[in-house]
């Protein structure tokens, strides 16, 4: 049995050294990436069971893919390799305030259009501990919807990262599907800020309020950037005393390493402010498959929390 499964596509990023941009770049650094396989590959460095499902070409890009986060510890048994497929590619130029970080994808359709719900063993997702799942993969077309509506129903305990992606999919198509997922979750988790149309643009308790309505189940977690983040646990907040000056060194992925140390003591047993605390030191690390060999378990060796259905709600970087 896992400890956690996920299921979602993975992306070659390809990345312009800072500080160059796309018209004068001559070199690319390639890595990895994909929100699901992000934490998996954190959490899988923290020492949990992890499994991550997908489709991949059979190819050497494909073989790379799943050779790199086999290394991180990610069980692949259940990756189906396809003939005659590709992955996709994302640009991405890292930027110095004023100038934004940018991304670039070269094709908006879904790598996981060939992996239907009879290609998947459930047996997996059905035994996990927790299935952690996110906006982008519904996002990617029906196909792809059909898969984690059928992983929540599989799934005894799940997480649901929302990831909205504008490029993805319109607010109204995203708003839809998420009125009908997220009253099933228990815990909820959003940076401040986000896609207006989805997401509430207040400050702090306002944002968490609003969250919490629109999966009352939940316990919300809510990131505040420079500012930390809060959780609201029923009537409970609960907000850092210090907030420790951090060094951003890649941005991308920070949220999936903030959900990955949300979820790492769900293998365990202990309060909600352990799985807040948990998940605080993780926010400024970059969870990107390739960068994850910072991660360890003395990063919360003393931090820990109990399993339930579990709903993330995050912001898009493309």
């Amino acid at each position: 049995m896992h400890d956690l499964v996920t299921l979602g596509e993975v992306l070659l990023r390809l990345a312009i050294p800072s500080p160059g941009r796309f018209e004068t770049a001559r070199q690319l650094d390639v890595q990895i990436g994909g929100a699901e396989a992000n934490v998996a590959a954190a959490c899988a460095r923290l020492g949990l069971k992890v499994a991550w499902i997908s489709a991949l070409p059979a190819n050497q890009w494909g073989e790379r893919i799943r050779r790199e986060l086999v290394g991180h510890g990610v069980d692949c048994a259940h990756v189906r390799m396809t003939e005659h497929a590709r992955v996709g590619v994302y640009f991405l130029e890292y930027g110095v305030p004023p100038r934004p970080v940018a991304c670039s994808t070269t094709a908006k359709t879904p790598r996981l259009r060939r992996l239907t719900e009879g290609d998947v063993d459930w047996e997996p997702v059905r035994r996990a501990r927790l299935v952690h799942l996110t906006g982008v993969t519904p996002a990617l077309g029906e196909g792809a919807r059909g898969l984690v509506w059928r992983a929540i129903r599989e799934a005894s305990a799940f997480s649901f990262d929302v990831n909205y992606r504008a490029s993805l999919w319109a607010p109204a198509d995203a708003r839809l599907f998420l009125d009908a997922v997220l009253p099933r979750f228990a815990i909820s988790s959003s940076p401040r800020g986000g896609a207006n149309d989805l997401q509430p643009h207040g400050h702090g308790r306002a944002d968490a309020r609003a969250l919490a309505r629109l999966a009352p189940r939940a316990t919300v977690s809510l990131q505040l950037g420079e500012a930390g983040s809060l959780v609201l646990d029923g009537a409970r907040v609960y907000r850092p005393r210090r907030v420790p000056a951090v060094q951003v060194v890649d941005p991308i992925g920070a949220g999936d390493a903030y959900v990955a140390g949300f979820l790492w003591p769900c293998s365990r047993s202990a309060s909600c402010r352990r799985r807040w605390t948990s998940a605080r030191p993780s926010a400024p690390s970059s969870a990107r498959c390739g960068a994850t060999s910072r991660w360890s378990r003395r990063v919360t060796s003393r931090r820990s929390s109990a399993v339930g259905p579990t709903s993330v709600v995050d912001r898009g970087v493309v």
